[in-house]
């Protein structure tokens, strides 16, 4: 995973970068996130892959790396620069434990 496998017209890296900038879609990231996907026309691997929460397979799909922190918040809370955080944990464990 590296800056150079991000595929910038990836529909994810569109719904995140707009979610994460918008409150109304964070909303709806937590009430209808299957409806927030279809809408941004995600792929079924993509939405496979949100579903599942699995940030690897999000990085193989060329979601920009900085997302992939973004993708954890929006599904545990906000990390806080706190490396306890369920946000922070699930990062961790989908991308820095496996590469051991």
């Amino acid at each position: 995973m590296s800056i150079s496998d991000v595929i910038r017209t990836l529909p994810s890296n569109r719904m995140v970068f707009d979610v994460r900038r918008d409150m109304a879609l964070v909303r709806r990231w937590k009430e209808d996130l299957e409806g927030l996907m279809a809408e941004y026309g995600l792929s079924e691997e993509e939405r496979d892959a949100f579903r599942r929460e699995d940030l690897k397979k999000l990085a193989d799909l060329g979601v920009h790396p900085y997302f992939l922190t973004q993708i954890t918040r929006l599904y545990h809370g906000s990390a806080r620069n706190n490396q306890a955080s369920a946000a922070a944990q699930a990062y961790i464990r989908a991308l820095v434990e496996p590469a051991k």
